[in-house]
Protein backbone atom coordinates (compact mmCIF):
# COMPACT_ATOMS: atom_id res chain seq x y z
CA UNK A 1 0.00 0.00 0.00
CA UNK A 2 1.12 3.57 -0.76
CA UNK A 3 0.08 6.77 0.77
CA UNK A 4 -1.12 9.56 -1.87
CA UNK A 5 -1.87 13.48 -1.16
CA UNK A 6 -4.17 14.48 -2.65
CA UNK A 7 -6.85 17.87 -3.40
CA UNK A 8 -10.12 17.46 -4.09
CA UNK A 9 -13.33 18.77 -4.48
CA UNK A 10 -16.87 18.02 -3.16
CA UNK A 11 -20.19 18.57 -4.25
CA UNK A 12 -20.76 21.68 -2.96
CA UNK A 13 -17.54 23.28 -4.90
CA UNK A 14 -15.05 23.19 -1.32
CA UNK A 15 -12.02 22.26 -2.16
CA UNK A 16 -9.77 20.08 0.53
CA UNK A 17 -6.33 18.56 0.28
CA UNK A 18 -5.08 15.23 2.04
CA UNK A 19 -3.72 12.17 2.34
CA UNK A 20 -5.32 8.56 1.48
CA UNK A 21 -3.85 5.12 1.15
CA UNK A 22 -4.25 2.79 -1.75
CA UNK A 23 -2.54 0.16 -3.95
CA UNK A 24 -2.08 2.73 -6.58
CA UNK A 25 -2.87 6.20 -8.35
CA UNK A 26 -6.08 4.93 -9.96
CA UNK A 27 -7.25 2.91 -7.03
CA UNK A 28 -6.83 5.97 -4.74
CA UNK A 29 -8.78 8.30 -6.75
CA UNK A 30 -11.84 5.78 -7.22
CA UNK A 31 -11.89 5.52 -3.40
CA UNK A 32 -12.15 9.35 -2.99
CA UNK A 33 -14.55 9.60 -6.06
CA UNK A 34 -16.72 6.91 -4.06
CA UNK A 35 -17.01 9.66 -1.10
CA UNK A 36 -17.96 12.10 -3.26
CA UNK A 37 -15.06 13.91 -4.19
CA UNK A 38 -14.02 15.03 -7.82
CA UNK A 39 -10.31 14.67 -8.30
CA UNK A 40 -8.31 17.96 -8.94
CA UNK A 41 -4.72 16.38 -8.43
CA UNK A 42 -2.92 13.34 -6.64
CA UNK A 43 0.40 12.49 -6.57
CA UNK A 44 2.11 9.75 -4.57
CA UNK A 45 4.18 11.00 -1.06
CA UNK A 46 7.44 11.01 -1.42
CA UNK A 47 9.32 8.86 0.90
CA UNK A 48 11.71 9.55 3.39
CA UNK A 49 14.21 6.92 2.56
CA UNK A 50 17.03 8.16 -0.38
CA UNK A 51 17.45 6.24 -3.04
CA UNK A 52 20.79 6.21 -5.44
CA UNK A 53 20.31 5.54 -8.95
CA UNK A 54 22.52 6.22 -11.88
CA UNK A 55 19.20 7.05 -14.07
CA UNK A 56 18.10 9.74 -12.58
CA UNK A 57 21.58 11.82 -14.51
CA UNK A 58 20.30 9.86 -17.77
CA UNK A 59 19.17 12.98 -20.35
CA UNK A 60 16.11 12.71 -22.54
CA UNK A 61 17.33 14.16 -25.52
CA UNK A 62 15.15 16.11 -27.79
CA UNK A 63 14.81 13.92 -31.04
CA UNK A 64 13.17 10.98 -28.25
CA UNK A 65 10.60 13.96 -27.10
CA UNK A 66 9.99 14.64 -31.05
CA UNK A 67 9.64 10.78 -31.73
CA UNK A 68 7.33 10.53 -28.33
CA UNK A 69 5.06 13.59 -29.87
CA UNK A 70 5.38 12.11 -33.31
CA UNK A 71 3.87 8.85 -32.05
CA UNK A 72 1.35 10.23 -29.60
CA UNK A 73 -0.41 12.25 -32.80
CA UNK A 74 -0.43 8.89 -34.83
CA UNK A 75 -2.07 7.04 -32.83
CA UNK A 76 -4.60 9.29 -31.33
CA UNK A 77 -5.33 9.70 -35.38
CA UNK A 78 -6.15 6.26 -35.64
CA UNK A 79 -8.98 6.25 -33.41
CA UNK A 80 -7.17 4.99 -29.71
CA UNK A 81 -8.08 6.86 -26.78
CA UNK A 82 -5.41 9.16 -25.01
CA UNK A 83 -5.53 6.78 -21.99
CA UNK A 84 -4.37 3.82 -24.03
CA UNK A 85 -2.10 5.44 -26.52
CA UNK A 86 -0.32 6.74 -23.16
CA UNK A 87 -0.14 2.91 -22.15
CA UNK A 88 1.69 1.94 -26.01
CA UNK A 89 4.20 4.74 -24.72
CA UNK A 90 4.95 3.83 -21.44
CA UNK A 91 5.56 0.26 -22.72
CA UNK A 92 7.41 1.44 -26.01
CA UNK A 93 9.76 3.89 -24.92
CA UNK A 94 13.35 2.65 -23.73
CA UNK A 95 14.85 6.41 -22.07
CA UNK A 96 14.21 5.24 -18.18
CA UNK A 97 13.50 8.41 -17.01
CA UNK A 98 11.13 9.59 -19.82
CA UNK A 99 9.70 6.29 -19.62
CA UNK A 100 8.98 7.65 -15.37
CA UNK A 101 7.66 10.58 -16.98
CA UNK A 102 4.82 9.08 -19.01
CA UNK A 103 3.88 6.80 -16.42
CA UNK A 104 3.65 9.79 -14.15
CA UNK A 105 1.67 11.97 -17.05
CA UNK A 106 -0.97 8.32 -17.31
CA UNK A 107 -1.77 8.04 -14.10
CA UNK A 108 -2.70 12.00 -13.89
CA UNK A 109 -4.74 11.34 -17.05
CA UNK A 110 -6.44 8.15 -15.75
CA UNK A 111 -7.50 9.86 -12.58
CA UNK A 112 -8.88 12.58 -14.67
CA UNK A 113 -6.13 15.45 -15.15
CA UNK A 114 -5.97 16.92 -18.52
CA UNK A 115 -3.06 16.11 -20.46
CA UNK A 116 -1.69 19.69 -20.64
CA UNK A 117 -1.94 19.70 -16.65
CA UNK A 118 -0.13 16.57 -16.36
CA UNK A 119 2.49 17.32 -18.66
CA UNK A 120 2.87 20.89 -17.08
CA UNK A 121 4.35 18.81 -13.89
CA UNK A 122 7.30 18.33 -15.59
CA UNK A 123 8.70 21.57 -17.04
CA UNK A 124 12.28 20.04 -17.68
CA UNK A 125 10.75 17.10 -20.01
CA UNK A 126 7.85 19.47 -21.63
CA UNK A 127 8.66 23.28 -21.70
CA UNK A 128 5.92 25.70 -22.02
CA UNK A 129 5.80 25.84 -26.46
CA UNK A 130 4.83 22.07 -25.73
CA UNK A 131 2.29 22.24 -22.78
CA UNK A 132 0.19 25.51 -24.13
CA UNK A 133 0.17 23.94 -27.50
CA UNK A 134 -1.74 20.83 -26.01
CA UNK A 135 -3.63 22.74 -24.01
CA UNK A 136 -4.84 24.85 -27.00
CA UNK A 137 -5.10 21.14 -28.63
CA UNK A 138 -7.20 20.12 -25.77
CA UNK A 139 -9.77 23.41 -25.68
CA UNK A 140 -10.24 23.36 -30.05
CA UNK A 141 -10.41 19.69 -30.07
CA UNK A 142 -7.30 19.20 -33.13
CA UNK A 143 -4.67 17.18 -30.28
CA UNK A 144 -3.79 14.80 -33.17
CA UNK A 145 -2.72 18.24 -35.77
CA UNK A 146 -1.39 20.27 -32.26
CA UNK A 147 1.15 17.27 -31.37
CA UNK A 148 2.07 17.03 -35.32
CA UNK A 149 2.77 20.70 -35.19
CA UNK A 150 4.98 19.91 -31.77
CA UNK A 151 7.11 17.40 -33.60
CA UNK A 152 7.70 19.78 -36.65
CA UNK A 153 8.48 22.14 -34.53
CA UNK A 154 11.29 20.49 -32.53
CA UNK A 155 12.32 18.08 -35.47
CA UNK A 156 13.15 21.79 -36.95
CA UNK A 157 14.92 23.13 -33.51
CA UNK A 158 16.68 20.02 -33.39
CA UNK A 159 18.10 20.58 -36.63
CA UNK A 160 19.24 23.69 -36.77
CA UNK A 161 21.26 22.90 -33.74
CA UNK A 162 22.86 20.17 -35.39
CA UNK A 163 23.64 22.00 -37.83
CA UNK A 164 25.48 24.63 -35.65
CA UNK A 165 26.95 22.07 -33.93
CA UNK A 166 28.34 19.93 -36.93
CA UNK A 167 29.83 23.28 -38.64
CA UNK A 168 32.03 24.11 -35.30
CA UNK A 169 33.34 20.31 -35.02
CA UNK A 170 36.08 20.58 -36.84
CA UNK A 171 37.63 24.24 -35.90
CA UNK A 172 37.20 23.37 -32.35
CA UNK A 173 39.05 19.99 -33.15
CA UNK A 174 41.61 22.16 -34.79
CA UNK A 175 41.30 24.58 -32.12
CA UNK A 176 42.37 21.81 -29.28
CA UNK A 177 44.98 19.97 -31.32
CA UNK A 178 46.87 23.58 -31.40
CA UNK A 179 46.83 23.90 -27.91
CA UNK A 180 47.71 20.22 -27.08
CA UNK A 181 50.57 20.76 -29.19
CA UNK A 182 51.52 23.88 -27.50
CA UNK A 183 51.67 22.04 -24.27
CA UNK A 184 53.37 19.35 -25.15
CA UNK A 185 56.47 21.29 -26.63
CA UNK A 186 56.57 23.73 -23.85
CA UNK A 187 56.25 20.79 -20.93
CA UNK A 188 58.48 18.25 -23.23
CA UNK A 189 60.58 20.15 -26.23
CA UNK A 190 61.98 23.45 -24.60
CA UNK A 191 63.37 20.91 -21.38
CA UNK A 192 65.28 19.23 -23.82
CA UNK A 193 66.77 22.72 -25.26
CA UNK A 194 66.67 24.15 -22.10
CA UNK A 195 70.07 21.86 -21.23
CA UNK A 196 72.20 22.57 -24.41
CA UNK A 197 71.44 26.63 -23.21
CA UNK A 198 72.83 25.81 -19.66
CA UNK A 199 75.84 23.86 -21.28
CA UNK A 200 76.23 26.96 -23.70
CA UNK A 201 76.34 29.78 -21.33
CA UNK A 202 75.39 33.41 -21.64
CA UNK A 203 72.24 35.51 -21.33
CA UNK A 204 69.17 34.34 -24.04
CA UNK A 205 67.21 35.83 -26.20
CA UNK A 206 64.01 37.56 -24.59
CA UNK A 207 61.56 35.04 -26.85
CA UNK A 208 63.81 32.12 -25.62
CA UNK A 209 64.52 33.13 -22.12
CA UNK A 210 60.03 33.71 -21.93
CA UNK A 211 59.55 30.27 -23.22
CA UNK A 212 62.03 28.82 -20.76
CA UNK A 213 60.41 30.84 -17.69
CA UNK A 214 57.39 29.46 -19.08
CA UNK A 215 58.29 25.59 -19.47
CA UNK A 216 60.08 25.70 -16.51
CA UNK A 217 56.27 27.02 -14.60
CA UNK A 218 54.08 24.78 -16.34
CA UNK A 219 56.39 21.65 -14.67
CA UNK A 220 56.52 22.95 -11.88
CA UNK A 221 53.09 24.42 -11.45
CA UNK A 222 50.67 22.78 -13.13
CA UNK A 223 48.45 22.51 -10.71
CA UNK A 224 48.11 26.38 -10.35
CA UNK A 225 47.07 26.46 -14.30
CA UNK A 226 44.54 23.76 -13.72
CA UNK A 227 43.46 25.41 -11.37
CA UNK A 228 43.12 28.85 -12.90
CA UNK A 229 41.63 27.44 -15.74
CA UNK A 230 38.95 25.64 -13.66
CA UNK A 231 37.97 28.66 -11.83
CA UNK A 232 38.04 30.81 -15.06
CA UNK A 233 35.71 28.26 -16.28
CA UNK A 234 33.57 28.45 -13.24
CA UNK A 235 33.93 32.54 -13.08
CA UNK A 236 32.56 32.82 -16.55
CA UNK A 237 30.25 29.94 -16.74
CA UNK A 238 28.18 31.98 -12.97
CA UNK A 239 28.53 34.97 -14.84
CA UNK A 240 26.58 33.47 -17.83
CA UNK A 241 24.29 32.18 -15.71
CA UNK A 242 23.38 35.35 -13.74
CA UNK A 243 20.29 37.45 -14.64
CA UNK A 244 22.91 40.70 -15.62
CA UNK A 245 25.14 37.91 -16.88
CA UNK A 246 23.03 36.54 -19.73
CA UNK A 247 21.89 39.59 -21.13
CA UNK A 248 25.57 40.69 -21.22
CA UNK A 249 26.95 37.30 -22.86
CA UNK A 250 23.50 37.33 -25.46
CA UNK A 251 24.85 41.22 -26.83
CA UNK A 252 28.10 39.83 -26.80
CA UNK A 253 27.35 36.78 -28.99
CA UNK A 254 25.52 39.43 -31.54
CA UNK A 255 28.93 41.61 -31.91
CA UNK A 256 31.27 38.18 -32.60
CA UNK A 257 33.40 39.53 -35.87
CA UNK A 258 33.33 36.99 -38.49
CA UNK A 259 30.10 37.26 -39.39
CA UNK A 260 29.83 34.86 -36.11
CA UNK A 261 27.23 37.88 -34.67
CA UNK A 262 25.12 37.77 -37.56
CA UNK A 263 24.72 33.66 -37.56
CA UNK A 264 23.99 33.95 -33.79
CA UNK A 265 21.45 36.29 -34.54
CA UNK A 266 19.47 34.81 -37.57
CA UNK A 267 19.41 31.29 -35.40
CA UNK A 268 17.36 33.60 -32.93
CA UNK A 269 15.23 35.03 -35.28
CA UNK A 270 14.74 31.75 -37.16
CA UNK A 271 13.67 30.09 -33.57
CA UNK A 272 11.56 33.39 -32.62
CA UNK A 273 9.17 33.08 -35.96
CA UNK A 274 8.67 29.55 -35.82
CA UNK A 275 7.68 29.06 -32.82
CA UNK A 276 5.24 32.40 -32.70
CA UNK A 277 4.05 30.67 -35.81
CA UNK A 278 3.75 27.07 -34.66
CA UNK A 279 2.05 28.66 -31.78
CA UNK A 280 -0.87 30.93 -33.45
CA UNK A 281 -1.08 27.81 -35.87
CA UNK A 282 -2.52 25.78 -33.01
CA UNK A 283 -4.77 28.61 -31.73
CA UNK A 284 -3.09 29.96 -28.94
CA UNK A 285 -4.06 33.20 -28.85
CA UNK A 286 -1.45 35.78 -29.48
CA UNK A 287 -1.00 37.10 -26.58
CA UNK A 288 0.18 34.11 -25.11
CA UNK A 289 1.85 32.87 -27.82
CA UNK A 290 4.48 36.20 -28.04
CA UNK A 291 5.02 35.57 -24.20
CA UNK A 292 5.95 32.16 -24.61
CA UNK A 293 7.87 33.09 -27.84
CA UNK A 294 9.74 35.48 -25.90
CA UNK A 295 10.55 33.41 -22.80
CA UNK A 296 11.96 30.29 -25.48
CA UNK A 297 13.69 32.83 -27.82
CA UNK A 298 17.00 31.39 -26.62
CA UNK A 299 18.69 35.26 -26.34
CA UNK A 300 17.81 38.14 -23.50
CA UNK A 301 18.55 40.67 -26.46
CA UNK A 302 15.52 39.87 -28.19
CA UNK A 303 13.19 38.14 -25.49
CA UNK A 304 13.69 41.06 -22.70
CA UNK A 305 11.93 44.07 -25.35
CA UNK A 306 9.39 41.76 -26.39
CA UNK A 307 7.36 43.17 -23.49
CA UNK A 308 6.86 46.76 -24.66
CA UNK A 309 5.27 44.60 -28.02
CA UNK A 310 2.97 42.57 -25.77
CA UNK A 311 1.47 45.78 -24.36
CA UNK A 312 1.27 47.46 -27.63
CA UNK A 313 -0.58 44.34 -29.07
CA UNK A 314 -2.29 44.04 -25.74
CA UNK A 315 -3.39 47.99 -26.67
CA UNK A 316 -4.39 46.75 -29.85
CA UNK A 317 -2.28 47.79 -32.23
CA UNK A 318 -0.73 45.08 -35.26
CA UNK A 319 2.23 42.69 -34.10
CA UNK A 320 4.67 44.04 -37.29
CA UNK A 321 5.07 47.86 -36.00
CA UNK A 322 6.04 47.15 -32.65
CA UNK A 323 8.47 44.71 -33.69
CA UNK A 324 10.12 46.49 -36.00
CA UNK A 325 10.44 49.60 -33.38
CA UNK A 326 12.73 47.53 -31.31
CA UNK A 327 15.33 47.24 -33.69
CA UNK A 328 16.41 43.70 -33.46
CA UNK A 329 14.42 42.00 -36.07
CA UNK A 330 15.65 42.85 -39.88
CA UNK A 331 13.35 44.62 -41.80
CA UNK A 332 12.22 41.61 -44.27
CA UNK A 333 10.63 40.33 -40.69
CA UNK A 334 8.75 42.99 -39.77
CA UNK A 335 7.45 43.15 -43.51
CA UNK A 336 6.57 39.98 -44.35
CA UNK A 337 4.61 39.72 -40.99
CA UNK A 338 2.85 42.78 -41.53
CA UNK A 339 1.81 41.29 -44.81
CA UNK A 340 0.91 38.15 -43.09
CA UNK A 341 -1.34 40.08 -40.90
CA UNK A 342 -2.79 41.85 -43.62
CA UNK A 343 -3.60 38.28 -45.44
CA UNK A 344 -4.78 36.88 -42.61
CA UNK A 345 -1.86 34.26 -43.31
CA UNK A 346 0.29 35.36 -40.08
CA UNK A 347 1.27 31.38 -39.24
CA UNK A 348 2.22 30.55 -42.61
CA UNK A 349 4.48 33.79 -43.53
CA UNK A 350 6.29 33.39 -40.28
CA UNK A 351 6.90 29.67 -40.82
CA UNK A 352 8.61 31.09 -44.16
CA UNK A 353 10.12 33.44 -42.82
CA UNK A 354 12.16 30.95 -40.16
CA UNK A 355 12.99 28.56 -43.36
CA UNK A 356 14.52 31.28 -45.34
CA UNK A 357 16.84 31.76 -42.04
CA UNK A 358 17.74 28.47 -41.67
CA UNK A 359 18.72 28.47 -45.14
CA UNK A 360 20.68 31.45 -44.51
CA UNK A 361 21.96 29.89 -41.37
CA UNK A 362 23.23 26.80 -43.38
CA UNK A 363 25.31 29.35 -46.17
CA UNK A 364 26.67 31.47 -43.46
CA UNK A 365 28.02 28.46 -41.54
CA UNK A 366 29.45 26.76 -44.47
CA UNK A 367 31.36 30.25 -45.14
CA UNK A 368 32.12 30.46 -42.17
CA UNK A 369 33.80 26.85 -42.08
CA UNK A 370 35.69 27.72 -44.98
CA UNK A 371 37.55 30.77 -44.04
CA UNK A 372 38.24 29.54 -40.41
CA UNK A 373 40.27 26.43 -41.91
CA UNK A 374 42.80 28.17 -43.23
CA UNK A 375 42.67 30.61 -40.25
CA UNK A 376 43.15 27.87 -37.01
CA UNK A 377 46.24 26.22 -40.05
CA UNK A 378 48.02 29.65 -39.75
CA UNK A 379 47.43 29.77 -36.13
CA UNK A 380 49.25 26.32 -35.57
CA UNK A 381 51.70 27.61 -37.82
CA UNK A 382 52.55 30.56 -36.28
CA UNK A 383 52.56 28.64 -32.86
CA UNK A 384 54.95 26.54 -33.75
CA UNK A 385 56.69 28.73 -35.60
CA UNK A 386 57.24 31.21 -31.97
CA UNK A 387 58.31 27.77 -30.47
CA UNK A 388 60.70 27.04 -33.13
CA UNK A 389 62.65 30.67 -33.52
CA UNK A 390 63.09 30.85 -29.92
CA UNK A 391 64.83 27.63 -29.79
CA UNK A 392 66.92 28.37 -32.08
CA UNK A 393 68.15 31.98 -31.29
CA UNK A 394 70.39 31.35 -28.82
CA UNK A 395 72.14 28.82 -31.68
CA UNK A 396 72.18 31.63 -34.09
CA UNK A 397 74.07 33.56 -31.53
CA UNK A 398 76.31 31.29 -30.92
CA UNK A 399 77.02 30.54 -35.03
CA UNK A 400 77.74 34.38 -35.52
CA UNK A 401 79.87 34.60 -32.80
CA UNK A 402 82.17 31.86 -33.88
CA UNK A 403 81.72 33.32 -36.84
CA UNK A 404 83.35 36.82 -35.60
CA UNK A 405 85.56 35.13 -34.26
CA UNK A 406 87.02 33.08 -36.83
CA UNK A 407 87.04 36.39 -39.08
CA UNK A 408 89.35 38.17 -36.63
Amino acid sequence: MSTFVYTARDRAGHTSSGEIEGENKTAAAAALRIRGLAVVDIDEKAGKGIEISFDRFSRIKASEITVMARQLATMIGSGLSLLRALYILEDQTTNKKLKETIVAVRSDVEVGTALSVAMAKHPKVFNDLFVSMVKAGEVGGNLEEVLDRVAIQLEKDDNLKRTVKSAMVYPVMIGSFAILILIAMILFIIPVFQKMFDDLGGKLPALTQFMVNLSEAGRSYWYLFLLGFAGLVFAFRKWKNSYKGRKQWDTIKLRFPMQIGDIVRKVAVARFTRTLGTLTASGVPILQALDITARTAGNRVISDPMKRVIERVKEGESLAPPLQSLGVFPMMVTQMTAVGEETGALDAMLHKIADFYDDEVAAKLKALTSILEPIMMIVIGVIVGLVVIAMYLPMFSVIQTIGNQANQ
